[in-house]
């Protein structure tokens, strides 16, 4: 390995563009897609330091990965990962938004309740010496020979270089919680902040009821997004998320279009209380950001639109979703949990040994 200074912290973490399919050309290697949080593990000689995708510390909230990867790595190396909660049900996406708590007494809490693990799939340096020109399968080696003895909470991605077997992983893995499956090409060097791989989820639509909007930032004349619901068995509307891909020109129509629905709806909103109890009402602020306002407009639950998703967490859509169109031939009480495709659960364990 030629002999180049270890790169200095922060890093900008390298990250996937969005491809429809797993790619057919040779000289790929295929990873799956873990849901957590980003992040790099530098270890120095006095220490350890945990660094999020937009370059914040987060040893504070996983005082347990700290303690484990400050014993397991040797001083001089750079880990890229995932930080994970893994539960006997998959990995815990809610689970894990809950460790970024202010109270320290909390995070103590919860990190005996709900400890994390880092999954590591890059390496951008070793024994002091930077590997960020490396090839992915150089890297790749290094990485397998510094883990090889690695134990919980600290595991290694399993990677593959056969598309059939990343085919299988993209079927099976989301049982367990994951989110997709990413690809790597081989010969290619490690890119801080490019978009330099490809990252393959699954997608699909739904019918969802419009019952609520949220501004466009500072702005009183657009739609920022709208709010989805669906309904659950017992006929309860459920907050299911947001979809927010529109041009401004479509964000400052959607206002004119929406207005009728929002006369009388804040009466007897079926959100109103829900929302609140979640954090999530009027003026309330986001646990990533505390200048973002997420306070929100009710509309009557009177409008369907499709939208497409690539994953539910739980009740809700995992991330946010794309608008596709207006159903004005679907009614709101058609929009049901039942019309989505029903994952089939599979075993952490088993994609941690793959």
């Amino acid at each position: 390995m030629t002999s180049t200074a270890l790169p200095r912290q922060p890093i900008e973490p390298m990250l996937a563009k969005i491809a429809e399919t797993l790619p057919d050309e040779p000289g790929f290697q295929f990873e799956p897609k873990w849901d957590g949080f980003r992040a790099l593990a530098f270890r120095a000689a006095g220490g350890l330091t945990l660094q999020s995708r937009d370059l914040k510390p987060l040893n504070r909230y996983f005082p347990e990965l700290e303690q484990a990867l400050l014993a397991q790595l040797p001083p001089g190396c750079i880990l890229d990962g995932e930080i994970v909660i893994a539960t006997p049900r998959g990995l815990d996406f809610d689970a894990l938004q809950q460790r970024l708590h202010p109270a320290a007494s909390r995070v103590q809490r919860l990190a005996r309740e709900t400890p994390a693990s880092f999954v590591a799939f890059d390496l951008l340096g070793v024994d002091g010496q930077s590997t960020l020109a490396l090839s992915q399968a150089e890297r790749r080696v290094l990485l397998e020979g510094l883990l090889v003895d690695a134990a919980p909470p600290l595991h290694l991605t399993p990677v593959t270089h056969e598309r059939a077997q990343a085919e299988r992983w993209l079927a099976q893995f989301e049982g367990a919680g994951l989110d997709g499956v990413v690809a790597k090409l081989e010969s290619a060097a490690y890119e801080p902040g490019r978009r330099a791989m490809l990252k393959i989820k699954h997608a699909r639509t739904a019918d969802c009821v419009v019952g609520g909007f949220r501004w466009y930032k500072d702005r009183t004349d657009a739609v920022g997004s709208l709010l989805l619901g669906l309904y659950d068995d017992a006929g309860t509307l459920r907050h299911v998320g947001v979809t927010s891909s529109f041009t401004m020109a479509m964000r400052q129509a959607l206002l004119q279009e929406l207005a009728p629905l929002r006369v009388g709806a804040a009466a007897s909103h079926p959100w109103r209380a829900s929302l609140e109890a979640e954090g999530q009402g009027p003026g309330a602020q986001s646990r990533w950001s505390r200048d973002k306002d997420l306070s929100w407009e009710p509309l009557r639950p009177e409008c369907v639109c499709e939208v497409r998703y690539d994953h539910l967490q739980g009740a809700r859509f995992r991330h946010a979703t794309t608008f596709l169109r207006w159903r004005p031939d679907k009614p709101p009480a058609d929009c049901r949990y039942d019309q989505l495709e029903v994952t089939t659960p599979y075993e952490l364990a088993r994609v941690f040994g793959a």
